[in-house]
């Protein structure tokens, strides 16, 4: 099956339902289909054999896509689903003021995502839409400057998907990354378990993936550290960013700290992209940005898709 017939497919909320249904499914489309080939008489035993063999078929077909894109490994099945889809090609269309564009980026980017998730070490955080929104609408949205500065990276490889959509673009893109590296995902209110696909998360498994996006990711600088520490500031403060993706701490009070610094190193121009906004498990983040708002600020809010918010500094 091609890209794009996989991305404009109407698959059911049911693919997300254990493989077991989700064959039972399949081979009842085929029971029907062959029976209406039979011209209502009985199924001789010709057609049944052949229908047999179609089944085993799809079973494989089955078993090779859902470990592909299934959740496997990771917390997030990247299975499609049809009205999600729509919706957010909507919405980036709607940050990007183009349709054509938005469905482009987005179908690119989801390739992307699968690929980089085969290939890299770990996962990228967050669910298919969430990730195939950010990576597809940060060009689209013409940063003024090539610097990207990401606050909170986990295993790099949203960053690399990020560097590889710039590049797309025609751009040249420098990364500055922030990160404790503690292991671990860090997130308060949240236990300190193993992560899911059993990879640690430090600064090996980020350069590791960093690198599979080519020279921009081998060139990346990566500081460890919080991004509340004066010492990690002053240390990635030395420009100004045209891209800055907040996705650190998700408290109400780490996410307005990340933000008031976000104000002072933002390039004129710059794209702020805050992360799990308006995610029902995370209401922090949509606290600390609403109240940001509402105080003296350089960010204009340009709207959401997914559960990211993008931002426009004056």
């Amino acid at each position: 099956m091609n890209s794009r017939v996989l991305l404009r497919s109407s698959v059911s909320r049911r693919l997300l339902r254990p493989v077991a249904d989700l064959i039972d499914q399949r081979i009842e489309r085929q029971v029907r289909s062959a029976l209406k080939r039979t011209t209502g008489a009985a199924a001789g035993g010709g057609d049944t054999e052949r229908l047999t063999r179609e089944v085993d078929r799809l079973r494989h077909r089955l078993l090779s896509f859902e470990l592909l894109v299934g959740p496997h490994g990771r917390r997030n099945s990247r299975i499609l689903v049809g009205a999600p889809l729509e919706r957010l090609y909507g919405e980036v269309a709607a940050l990007a003021d183009d349709r054509d564009a938005a469905e482009r980026n987005v179908a690119a980017a989801y390739r992307l995502l699968v690929a980089l998730e085969s290939l890299g070490v770990g996962r990228i955080a967050g669910g298919t839409m969430n990730i195939c929104g950010k990576l597809a609408t940060v060009p689209l949205l013409d940063p003024p400057n090539d610097d990207i500065l990401e606050i909170g990276t986990l295993y790099g490889m949203f960053s690399a998907g990020l560097l590889r959509m710039m590049e797309r673009d025609g751009r040249s893109p420098d990364l500055t990354i922030v990160d404790p590296f503690a292991g671990i995902q860090l997130q308060p209110g949240t236990g300190e378990a193993a992560d899911p696909t059993g990879a640690p998360v430090d600064e090996h498994a980020v350069r590791t993936n960093l690198a599979l996006a080519g020279a921009a990711g081998t060139a990346a600088r990566i500081r460890r550290g919080y991004s509340e520490d004066p010492e990690t500031r002053a240390a990635v403060s030395d420009r100004r960013y045209g891209v800055i993706v907040v996705d650190g701490d998700h408290s109400a009070g780490g996410v307005a700290q990340d933000l008031q610094w976000a104000e002072e190193i933002a390039a004129p121009g710059a794209v702020v992209v805050l992360d799990d906004y308006g995610d029902a498990q995370w209401p922090g983040i949509k606290e600390a940005l609403d109240g940001h708002l509402k105080g003296e600020t350089r960010f204009t809010y340009l709207g959401k898709a997914a559960h990211s918010a993008y931002l426009r500094a004056s």
